[in-house]
């Protein structure tokens, strides 16, 4: 059974930023298989939106050369590749060239393939899942933050003003090897969201939710969402990849 499905994507470069350095992408191969992905580029004056392109031009095209994943195990196998190789394109133009030093850019994929997805993480964009249960996060941010949480140092309710929220452990094209978040689930058919940071910090999880499941199509929900982001501050650059079944 292949996906197809709906899907969406857009960025926006927000209330406060002036460079847009995120980037959204959701696509379907030959066969049905679709790629949602969110680029979140950081350096500022080093080049983060070069990163985030770079990384979503590279996958863009792997996957639209590839006409099928068989097997979940060639997904993975595939998305492992790409992302390491993506790595180091950024990694190496960063190298050679001043302007772009110290460039890098989180990354969240999700591959779906037949009646599972694949999910890969650098850094703080996230993937969701809308189902029966309500609004998932399918992603675990590699942020300082995050870690203090983890290990019991900070609150919850602290996390959000926490004076190094920002910092990220993880990110693409910051060393020559990477290490990422990469894990396989079942899909039943659920919703699917990527995104940048720059929404669920400006936007509550109730108020996704409420947009997510309406009746309108995924272009109307991305445009809804940046909208409540931007009237709720637009305190950074928004990205958003949705995808759902076809009705």
């Amino acid at each position: 059974m292949k996906k197809h499905g709906n899907f969406a994507f857009k960025s926006d470069i927000g209330k406060v930023r002036e460079t847009n350095e995120d980037v959204a992408l959701a696509l379907a191969n030959r066969t049905g298989d679709i790629l949602l992905l969110v680029c979140d580029g950081m350096g500022g004056h080093s080049r983060g939106d070069l990163a985030a392109k770079m990384a979503s031009d590279y996958l863009s095209d792997a996957f639209k050369a590839k006409n099928s994943f068989f097997t979940m195990g060639t997904a993975r196998l595939w998305l492992t590749y790409h992302i390491k190789q993506a790595n180091r394109l950024i990694y190496d133009e960063a190298t050679r060239n001043p302007k772009a030093k110290e460039m890098g850019t989180t990354l969240t994929a999700v591959l779906l393939v037949d009646k599972q997805m694949a999910i890969a993480n650098l850094g703080d964009s996230r993937a969701y899942m809308i189902g029966k249960d309500g609004l998932k996060q399918l992603t675990e941010d590699q942020t300082y933050v995050d870690y203090l949480f983890r290990m019991g140092k900070i609150t919850r309710e602290e996390m959000k003003t926490h004076p190094q929220k920002h910092v990220l452990l993880n990110a693409l094209g910051l060393n020559p090897t990477i290490s990422f978040d990469l894990q396989i689930k079942g899909h039943q058919g659920e919703r699917i969201m990527v995104c940048s940071d720059g929404l669920y910090n400006n936007v509550s999880d109730i108020e996704l939710l409420t947009v997510l499941v309406s009746s309108d199509t995924p272009a109307q929900k991305c445009d809804s969402l940046i909208r409540i982001a931007n009237a709720n501050g637009g305190s950074d650059n928004i990205a958003i990849a949705l995808w759902e079944q076809g009705k």
